[in-house]
């Protein structure tokens, strides 16, 4: 297993499948876990040393509210950590993300933007991450990158025959 992707509860999980659609879609060998941080730790500490022992390389935490599942996994490794905030309480995501970006000095994380949009940069980023190392996946995130460039171009185009 290359990455490991550990929400913080099922109720993770629709923003969870924007990362695991991307790491599918390129021929990533992942795994996938549900342990808190605060209701789970033992169990998530667990994960991570067997996650090591099982050859992963990126750990990818989803979580919200407090979020200090990033956090928490980062304390027990040295292997890259991403973290996905996630919009579950009254304060739409804010509560994650800050718990996520203001780590102490020593034990980073990588943090995403809220939601959707930083699941899916997530595991591009992991993806580039594991490429340093493996040339076909390099050469697969470039073309990813080619044809989102593209696409870009062909809407301009559809703009301005819209526009005429």
């Amino acid at each position: 297993m290359d990455i490991l992707v550990v929400l913080g509860s099922k109720s993770d999980l629709d923003v969870a499948k924007e990362t695991t659609k991307i790491l599918k879609d390129f021929g990533v060998d992942f795994s996938v876990e549900v342990s808190s941080a605060h209701r789970t730790p033992e169990r998530t500490i667990d994960i991570v040393k067997n996650s090591e022992k099982n050859g992963c390389k990126v750990i990818i935490a989803i979580a919200g509210a407090a979020a200090h599942l990033g956090g928490v996994i980062a304390s027990h490794t040295i292997l890259p950590v991403i973290t996905v905030p996630v919009d579950s309480s009254p304060l739409k995501g804010i509560d994650a993300l800050l718990s996520s970006v203001m780590m102490p000095p020593g034990i980073p994380v990588g943090c995403m933007a809220v939601g959707k949009m930083g699941a899916k940069n997530g595991a591009i980023f992991a993806l580039e991450i594991l490429s340093l190392s493996d040339t076909r996946l390099r050469r697969k995130i470039e073309e990813f990158r080619e044809n989102m460039s593209k696409r870009v171009i062909d809407s301009s185009a559809e703009v301005k025959r819209e526009l005429e």
